[in-house]
């Protein structure tokens, strides 16, 4: 019998929707000249990784 190993579990859903509504604002700020104040102050690829890595975390880690 193979052994479980590393095992990945779906996020919650409040991460995943945390994660979406960043990456919109990002998207919406870079492609869309959308005036966002956060975001459009050059930090587009900043925010798109911050969703990416909430994202993951969430994949990776049980409890969040």
């Amino acid at each position: 019998m193979a052994s479980r190993g590393f095992v990945l579990t779906p996020p919650t859903m409040v991460v995943f929707a945390i994660s979406v509504i960043l990456a919109v604002l990002a998207l919406l700020a870079g492609y869309a000249k959308v005036s966002i104040p956060f975001v459009s102050a050059g930090h587009v690829l900043d925010t798109l990784a911050i969703a990416y890595l909430l994202l993951c975390a969430g994949v990776l880690f049980k409890q969040i």
